[in-house]
């Protein structure tokens, strides 16, 4: 079995060869390829029996029928998220789809807190002040988070475990999820969007991206939102209208915006740019402001949640060629298994 794995940086290739040693030692040689999948790079591919891809790798329907041609049957996500896959493609094709539904919840939830207080507090502006020598604290005032609202859109694995650390900040913790699970309930409650955005103090994004949620933060659901109020993103980046939150923050409804991820960020993220022009003027608007944080799609990025990955995208891999049913398939031997308007685990 080959597996070519693309936009693999040199902590991907260190965790999934320390797993592969350990754990899989005979399941498949391995290309690491540092650029993306694209229609551009597809051809790579040839060779190999097994793909493996990240966020921001491109599985069109033109891709997918690329590889279905080198004779390609299996892709491996490592990652939760699928809305860069066409999956009815995928499955009219016959092929073995299956993601990392689940790594490290709590990497992403702690990763939201760090960029919650680097606002609040304005640890980002205070390092840069006093690196100067200049220790002066105006500017720097902030609040305390025990006794504030938090609202929390999407409770799956992530936005639980955020549920968990706020409820022990001593906050009032409200959420918003079609699907109601009671063991949120024992951190805060059920609340319907509008009236999330209208008593929140801090609004946080843990739902997946469809057609459903794309856009859920646009001009009339920040225009809900209690003046003042910080957002933060670290789920995907299509789930906030971009030049909405830039207008909110402009005229300083919206008190502070964290991202992590963007919605535009697939040319970008990732990757070094420092030496270059970056074009895309709404992104750099965004970093010309003091209350808002860019990050570049790192909240996973912890040493366990590595581990994990690599451990389950090589699970995914041995389910296929030893022919068992596997728990994380998406599409198998043709067949849809999530439906196609939904993701089918909430982050």
């Amino acid at each position: 079995m080959k597996l070519a794995i693309f936009s693999a940086k040199s902590y991907d290739k260190q965790y999934f060869e320390t797993t592969h040693r350990h754990k899989y030692p005979s399941l498949c040689e391995t290309t690491y390829h540092s650029f993306a999948l694209t229609t551009e790079t597809v051809s790579l591919a040839q060779g190999s029996d097994a793909i493996c891809v990240f966020v921001n790798d491109i599985l069109s329907a033109p891709v997918l029928q690329a590889l279905h041609s080198y004779g390609i049957r299996a892709i491996l996500l490592r990652c939760a998220g699928f809305n860069n896959v066409d999956l009815p493609a995928a499955e009219k094709l016959g092929f073995f789809v299956a993601n990392v539904p689940s790594y490290s919840p709590e990497a992403v939830a702690e990763f939201a807190i760090a960029l919650i207080q680097t606002l609040n507090r304005k640890t980002h502006r205070a390092y840069n002040r006093v690196r100067e020598g200049n220790f002066n604290l105006e500017g720097f005032l902030g609040s305390t988070l025990f006794g504030k609202t938090v609202g929390i859109i999407g409770v799956g694995r992530i936005g639980l475990a955020l549920a968990r650390i706020f409820h022990g900040f001593g906050c009032e913790v409200v959420a918003y999820d079609p699907f109601r699970d009671g063991e949120f309930e024992k951190y805060g409650s059920f609340v319907e969007l509008d009236a999330l955005l209208q008593k929140s103090h801090i609004v946080s994004l843990h739902c997946p991206l469809t057609d459903g949620t794309r856009h859920i933060i646009n001009a009339g659901t920040l225009s809900k939102m209690k003046k003042g109020a910080i957002l933060v993103n670290t789920s995907r980046g299509g789930l906030v209208n971009t030049k909405a939150a830039i207008h909110a923050l402009k005229t300083g409804h919206l008190g502070g915006l964290a991202l992590d991820v963007y919605e535009s960020e697939g040319g970008l993220f990732y990757n070094d740019h420092s030496a270059e022009i970056i074009h895309d003027d709404q992104l750099m608007r965004l970093m010309t402001f003091p209350n808002v944080l860019v990050c570049g799609h790192q909240a996973f990025f912890t040493r366990e949640a590595l581990d994990e990955i690599a451990g389950a995208t090589l699970a995914n891999l041995e389910d296929f060629v030893m022919k068992r049913p596997c728990k994380n398939s998406l599409v198998r031997e043709g067949h849809l298994l999530v439906e196609k308007d939904m993701e089918p685990v909430r982050l």
